[in-house]
C-alpha cells in the first residue's frame, strides 16, 4: 500500500489541456463564485481508503469564496488524501468509500476523468510539496510555465511571456527572465516552490489546494508567498485550503482549521478559536509543541544543559576570516564565527546568503580561498585523504531533505550502520546493536529496519538520517534545517533527543535553520549571514530582543505567529502585516 508521501503529480496531471474547448465558460464561473455566499467547496461525510485501509473516515467541511481553510494534523493523518480527492489525484488503489465532495454546485468525487479536466488548473489550482516531482527535469521552466498560461483563454499567445515574468516577480523571484530560461536542476529548492506557486496563480482559478507550500521557503520569501495568497483572496475572491504541519503559519493566516488524527476530525472552527481555546486533547498537544506559538516550549532543553556543563568548555569550531568565490561570484565573505565544546550555535538567513557554503567548507566538502577552520585543535586545511576520514568520524551532518539523503536502495538498517562498517567500528553483533538502539532513539520501531525509504514516510526518512548521524557518537553535529520536514509533534521528540545527547555527552551543533522561533529557543548563539557576510552575531538572547541590523529586523518580523504570541516571544512589532 503506498504512503500519502509516496503520492506524486505528473507535470501533465497539473497543466494538460482539457479535451474540449469549453474553457471560458469554466473561467467565468470564478467572477460567479465570488459574488455567491454559497460554499464555493463543500466536503460531506468523506470516506477514503487504499485497499482494505481506512485513511479519512468522514470528513466534513465547508469553504466559501474568498475564504481559507487549514488542514492540520501528523503525517498519515489523512490531510493529503482528502487534498488529493478533491483534485482527482488519488493513486489507483484508492476508493472514495462514501460521501460527497461539491466545488461550486457540481458533484466532482464521482465525475469522469474527461468532466472534470477542464476544472483543472483553470478553477481548481494546485501547489505541491515536492518540486522535485512536479516539475519536468528536461524541459525548461519558461516552457512549463506557457502550458499553465494557456489556460488563459482571455490572453494572447504573444503576452503569455510577458504575464509569466510578471506572476515569477510577484512570487518573489529573483531575476525572473533567468528562471524562466532555466532548467529545475539550476535553480534552489525554495526556487522551484515559488515557479509551482506562480505556474498554480497564473490562471487564477478560484481555488488553490497548497500541499505545504511554504515549506521550503526562507521566513521572508514565504512572507511574500502568503502576502500574494492574501491579496489574491481580497481582490479575485480565490479560496485557498492549505495543506500545512506550520501551525504557527496556519494560526496567523488561516480563517479557519480542520484537526485531522488517523483520518478522523478531532477538531474544527474559526483559527482564533482553535488555537486559543482547544477542545481536543490532540488539538491541545499539537499548540502546545509549536514553538512560535510557544516561546517556552524548549526551556527545560536549556536547563539540562546548563547544569550539565563542562567546567573548561573551550572553543569546539573556530571559523576564522573564510572566503569562498565560485567564477565570480563571491559566496562567503570574510565569515568568522566560533562555537563553545557542548553549545549551539545557529547560522540564519535567506537562500543564497551563505549558509549552506559555509557549512559546506566546515565539512572540508569545498575549500576556502581564505581563511581558516579548526575544528577541536585541528585545523582543516591541509590534510590527507586519510586524517580528513579520521576527523570526518567525529564530524557529522544531518541533511535537510531525507527524500534525496537516503539510498533508495537499501534497507534502514543497512543505511544506519553504513557510518559503522565505513569506520570498522564493532563487529556484526554490535553493529546491530547499535543501529537498533539508534532506531530507536529516534522514535522508531526496530520492524522498520528491513524497509527501504520509498515505504517510509517523510518525517519517518528525517529521523532515520538523525539516526544514521548519531550512530558514531560525533563531537561535532551539523543540523541542516533538521526537522523542517517533521510534524511539530515529531519535531519536539527529535529536538528533545538532540538536545537531551547534547547535555548528556557534551556534544557541538552547528544549527542551519529560517525556523527562527526554533532558533530562539535552542541555539546560543547566532551568526545572521546576508549575500555571503555575517551582518550580525552574538547571544541569542541578545541578537532577538534588540537586534541592529534592518535585516535581522526583516526576517525577524516575518516570523508566523498568532495574535498575542509575538509579544511573550519578545520580537518586534510587525507592522501592518496581516492577520489570518
Amino acid at each position: 500500500m503506498a504512503t500519502q508521501d509516496q503520492l506524486t503529480t505528473t507535470p501533465e496531471q497539473l497543466t494538460a489541456p482539457p479535451p474540449h474547448p469549453d474553457r471560458s465558460a469554466v473561467q467565468s464561473l470564478g467572477v460567479a463564485l465570488a459574488a455567491s455566499s454559497k460554499p464555493l467547496l463543500s466536503v460531506d461525510d468523506l470516506t477514503v481508503a487504499y485497499g482494505a485501509h481506512i485513511v479519512a473516515e468522514q470528513v466534513g467541511f465547508e469553504l466559501r469564496p474568498g475564504e481559507s481553510l487549514a488542514l492540520i494534523g501528523e503525517s498519515g493523518s489523512g490531510k493529503t488524501t482528502v487534498a488529493r480527492t478533491i483534485l482527482r489525484l488519488l493513486p489507483g488503489e484508492a476508493r472514495v468509500r462514501s460521501g460527497r465532495v461539491e466545488f461550486a454546485g457540481r458533484e466532482i468525487s464521482r465525475m469522469s476523468e474527461r468532466e472534470f479536466r477542464p476544472l483543472r488548473g483553470r478553477q481548481l489550482g494546485f501547489v505541491p510539496q515536492d518540486p522535485g516531482h512536479a516539475l519536468n527535469p528536461v524541459r525548461r521552466i519558461g516552457a512549463q510555465a506557457q502550458e499553465a498560461a494557456a489556460l488563459l483563454d482571455d490572453l494572447p499567445r504573444g503576452q503569455r511571456r510577458e504575464r509569466i515574468l510578471e506572476t515569477f516577480t510577484q512570487v518573489g523571484l529573483p531575476d525572473p527572465e533567468r528562471v524562466y530560461e532555466a532548467y529545475p536542476h539550476q535553480l534552489s529548492g525554495g526556487m522551484l516552490q515559488r515557479v509551482l506557486i506562480g505556474l498554480a496563480i497564473l490562471p487564477r482559478p478560484a481555488l488553490i489546494v497548497a500541499d505545504e507550500p511554504t515549506s521550503g521557503l526562507d521566513v521572508t520569501i514565504q512572507k511574500v508567498v502568503l502576502d500574494l495568497f492574501e491579496e489574491l483572496k481580497a481582490e479575485l475572491g480565490i479560496s485557498l485550503l492549505f495543506i500545512t504541519h506550520d501551525l504557527a503559519l496556519a494560526a496567523e493566516r488561516a480563517d479557519h482549521l480542520l484537526v485531522l488524527k488517523d483520518g478522523v476530525v478531532q477538531e474544527s472552527g474559526p483559527a482564533s478559536q482553535v488555537f486559543t481555546a482547544p477542545r481536543s486533547d490532540y488539538a491541545r498537544e499539537l499548540q502546545a509543541d509549536v514553538p512560535a506559538l510557544n516561546p517556552d516550549r524548549y526551556r527545560q532543553i536549556h536547563v539540562a544543559r546548563n547544569s550539565a556543563e563542562r567546567n573548561a568548555l573551550g572553543d569546539q569550531i573556530d571559523v576564522r576570516s573564510v572566503s569562498k568565490s565560485f567564477d565570480d561570484m563571491l559566496a562567503v565573505d570574510q565569515v568568522s564565527f566560533t562555537v563553545q565544546r557542548g553549545k549551539t550555535h545557529a547560522l540564519v538567513g535567506e537562500s543564497g546568503s551563505g549558509k549552506t557554503t559555509t557549512v559546506r567548507l566546515l565539512l572540508g566538502l569545498e575549500r576556502p580561498d581564505a581563511g581558516e577552520i579548526v575544528i577541536g585543535d585541528v585545523a582543516v586545511a591541509g590534510h590527507s585523504e586519510s586524517q580528513w576520514r579520521a576527523l570526518r568520524r567525529h564530524l557529522q551532518l544531518v541533511y535537510q531533505n531525507p527524500f534525496t539523503s537516503l539510498d533508495p536502495t537499501w534497507r534502514v538498517g543497512r543505511i544506519i550502520a553504513e557510518p559503522l562498517d565505513r569506520f570498522g567500528v564493532g563487529d556484526k553483533s554490535e553493529q546491530r546493536q547499535r543501529t537498533q538502539e539508534a532506531l530507536e532513539a529516534v522514535g522508531l520501531s526496530r520492524e522498520l529496519i528491513g524497509r527501504k525509504p520509498a515505504h517510509l514516510s517523510g518525517g519517518q526518512r528525517q529521523r532515520v538520517a538523525i539516526a544514521r548521524a548519531l550512530v558514531l557518537r560525533p563531537d561535532v553535529l551539523v543540523l541542516d534545517e533538521p526537522t523542517s520536514a517533521l510534524d511539530v509533534t515529531v519535531q519536539a521528540g527529535i529536538i528533545e533527543l538532540l538536545f537531551g545527547l547534547q547535555a548528556e555527552l557534551g556534544l557541538t551543533y552547528l544549527f542551519v535553520s529560517h525556523d527562527l522561533s526554533l532558533v530562539r529557543q535552542l541555539a546560543d548563539t547566532v551568526s545572521v549571514m546576508q549575500q555571503g557576510r555575517v551582518v550580525e552575531a552574538g547571544r541569542v538572547e541578545q541578537i532577538f530582543s534588540q537586534p541592529e541590523h534592518d535585516y535581522t529586523r526583516t526576517l525577524l518580523a516575518a516570523i508566523p505567529a498568532s495574535p498575542g504570541v509575538r509579544e511573550l516571544a519578545s520580537y518586534p512589532s510587525r507592522g501592518s502585516l496581516p492577520a489570518g
